[in-house]
């Protein structure tokens, strides 16, 4: 992937000599020999046809990427240790190790070496004595042989260093003189190691100069679209290879069926009037499988949310309501208006809680936080990451939380697989931390500003349980933290933060901290009082950085924010809701609820239930679901049943890696796949689960003097309390 940014960066580049022709295929080259300023006799063309400077760019030679970005390397003996070479490896902040038999080079040591050396002790090592004969295991048996090194000399060029790490799948070359065949000679005199990081920063950094000086020089010049253009050539002439056409015609296909289906809508075929409500289940379930697939199908899950919904919608205007003339009715538009409206205050919500927390990460604000980290032992460190991610997530959004801190763990565990499992329980404590403020997490979100919970008794009555589901699950988890001294060398010393940075930092957590005050006292909708403080952040921002014209500072502004925030997801939930609004407007879901409240006799066990399906299910569309098969009339705000749905919700996504957005991110940045996740974490999140809905009854009991009966649906609980006579009359 590394290489493919390499070759677009060329594309766009300013080198158009032939300098790749010996190590690129003949495809690559053709751009330069049929480059667009070869047809014209223009000398502002023939002087911008060196757009990048020889010795710069792809044509920068080693020596000078050596010098410039080369950050060197240890030099280990055969015999030390490869905990110890790793521990040197991290505390001088090298990329590498060179190991040495006395004066005779035995080979290159790297992450990757250190990997397959964890892997074997964990699967090798199965009991403790052999563990620990793994860690005095010398580095000589792990090193990628010097036999098979390859080294550059210091007068060739970053294009052939780059074809050459592709070609072999490597990611670090030697810089010697002389070089034979790419290989070191007896005469051979060591110079350094670059890396594809050194090689592709050095050419970054004068290709983005190239085109700087060339755009000042010549403003009305258009260098990128001729070349653009000549990529949509390229990227043509690629899509007629048969494999493609192949591939073109089964993806034609499925658009031809969608086509199909979409055109039925407009003819009006009649088992559409006949069967509207089983065409909008059977829209919904497809949709929702096309969501959950989405890795396997290539799909983007907000595109199938937003077409499940107009499609929902559609077919409840045109069909379900049973107008003769199949348009959307006075009444229908009313209703389609009003779900518009309830949505769209939770996507400006999200939209502006993002933003606030990208311009604040933008500043490193979190730093007042992660600096406060001292210590070396690997199970303190797990608990304090839990709770320091349980209290941040319930002022910042979840997934925000877990990506940052998991970003944090890659600076502090050296070990992938203890990273793995320090991930997973980041997962578990944002979920928990999420549910117990109004604004952690967005079902508790959506429940609040839907008023069926409020501020202050959503905090004080779901702490608790929310606590004791992540101390239950650390609890179970923390076992599988193997203490072995690998975190004194892994802790860094911490930088100060900028004046600047602590007033985003400080002021983006006001802002976030304030939403709920300015409702209460306001009366207002919660995404004004957002918009409120995206404002003020705004504002703030552009003032600090008044006059600043230079790329860094325009990153660390609210526009640029705006650009990293997830708009895909936001347009997911904005999907999700309109299809889970349309399914309550035509009374689907009413039906839904009478269905479980016929077959389940608890409310409690109903909300359980909604937690499970959670950890296979995302829990936005559950917890939507639930606000339309329950009418706020029958069950106030703060009602046991809204609580627990909270709760169940919001915890019962950590049972499965799947489950929440945090898993989901857990994936794509560790790796960690769904079997080692059910393997490792389930059953340690789904006691923490358990725990946390049998501490919320019982503190409902003793705080509202509930009974265990108090839970259960009508019918139940008149049969209960007529056991509850029967037993007091015997007695």
């Amino acid at each position: 992937m590394i290489l493919y940014k390499c070759i677009a960066f060329w594309l766009l580049s300013a080198t158009t000599t032939n300098a790749f022709a010996p190590v690129l295929p003949s495809h690559k080259v053709s751009i330069f020999r049929q480059s667009p300023f070869a047809s014209t006799a223009s000398p502002l063309m023939e002087e911008s046809s060196m757009i990048t400077p020889e010795g710069f760019g792809f044509s920068a030679p080693v020596r000078r990427i050596l010098k410039e970005s080369g950050r060197g390397y240890h030099k280990a003996k055969a015999s030390d240790t490869v905990i110890d070479v790793m521990q040197a490896i991290t505390a001088g902040a090298y990329d590498v190790a060179l190991v040495y038999d006395e004066k005779e080079l035995v080979g290159l040591f790297t992450e990757t070496d250190y990997i397959r050396f964890s892997t074997q002790r964990s699967d090798q090592a199965t009991t403790e004595k052999e563990s620990a004969e793994y860690l005095l295991t010398a580095v000589r048996e792990y090193v990628t042989p010097a036999a098979e090194l390859l080294t550059l000399s210091p007068d060739q060029t970053a294009n052939v260093a780059i074809a050459t790490m592709k070609r072999d799948n490597i990611r670090h070359l030697l810089v010697a003189d002389p070089v034979q065949n790419q290989k070191l000679t007896k005469d051979s005199s060591l110079l350094g190691i670059i890396s594809l990081q050194d090689v592709m920063g050095c050419i970054q950094k004068d290709e983005r100069l190239s085109l700087q000086t060339l755009a000042q020089k010549y403003p009305n010049m258009s260098v990128l679209d001729q070349y653009r253009e000549q990529i949509k050539s390229d990227a043509n002439k690629a899509a007629a290879d048969p494999e493609t056409v192949k591939q073109d015609i089964l993806k034609f296909g499925a658009a031809a069926l969608f086509g199909a289906i979409f055109l039925s809508f407009l003819t009006r075929v009649p088992l559409l009037e006949d069967y509207a409500s089983s065409v909008m289940i059977g829209l919904f379930v497809l949709g929702y499988i096309g969501i959950i697939f989405e890795e396997v199908l290539e799909f983007n899950k907000a595109g199938i949310a937003l077409l499940m919904s107009t499609g929902l919608w559609i077919t409840y205007a045109d069909f379900f309501t049973g107008d003769p003339n199949g348009i959307a009715s006075e009444a229908v538009l009313e209703q389609l208006k009003d779900q518009l409206a309830e949505v769209s205050d939770i996507c400006f919500f999200l939209l502006a809680a993002s933003a606030i927390v990208e311009v604040v990460d933008a500043h490193q604000g979190f730093k007042v936080v992660t600096n406060q980290i001292k210590t070396t032992s690997k199970k303190s460190l797990f608990w304090i990451i839990g709770i320091l991610t349980f209290f941040l997530s319930s002022i910042l959004n979840n997934l925000t939380v877990t990506i940052v801190m998991v970003s944090l763990l890659r600076k502090l565990i050296p070990s992938e697989n203890d990273r793995r499992l320090f991930g997973a329980m980041v997962v578990v404590a944002a979920n928990a931390g999420g549910v117990w403020t109004p604004i952690g997490d967005v079902t508790t979100t959506m429940l609040w500003i839907n008023h069926q919970l409020s501020t202050i008794p959503t905090v004080t009555e779901l702490f608790l349980p929310s606590f004791v589901c992540l101390v239950s699950s650390l609890a179970f988890l923390v076992g599988q933290v193997e203490e072995d001294g690998s975190l004194e060398n892994a802790m860094t010393e911490a930088t100060p933060l900028s004046p600047r940075g602590q007033l985003v930092f400080v002021s983006g957590i006001v802002s976030l901290l304030s939403v709920p005050v300015f409702a209460e006292l306001t009366g207002l909708p919660p995404y004004l009082a957002m918009l409120t403080g995206l404002g003020a952040m705004w504002t703030l921002t552009d003032i600090i950085h008044m006059g600043e014209e230079d790329e860094a500072s325009e990153q660390l502004k609210l526009p640029a924010a705006l650009e990293r925030t997830d708009v895909a997801g936001i347009l997911f939930f904005l999907g999700i809701l309109m299809s889970i609004g349309v399914l309550d407007k035509s009374g689907l879901l009413k039906d839904l609820a009478v269905y479980l409240s016929d077959t389940l006799p608890s409310l409690d066990i109903i909300a359980t239930v909604i937690g499970l399906a959670s950890a296979l299910i995302d829990n936005v569309p559950l917890v939507a679901a639930t606000m339309g098969m329950y009418e706020l009339a029958d069950y106030g705000t703060d009602d046991r049943l809204w609580q627990l749905i909270a709760l169940c919700a919001g915890t019962g996504g950590s049972i499965l890696v799947i489950g929440s957005a945090s898993g989901v991110a857990l994936m794509g940045l560790e790796k960690v796949d769904f079997l080692w996740y059910a393997k490792k974490v389930s059953i340690g999140a789904a006691v923490g689960y358990f725990a946390g809905i049998a501490t919320y009854l019982l503190e409902d009991a003793v705080l509202h003097g509930s009974n265990l009966f108090a839970g259960m649906l009508p019918q139940a609980a008149v049969a209960a309390d007529l056991i509850q006579q029967q037993i007091g009359v015997v007695m």
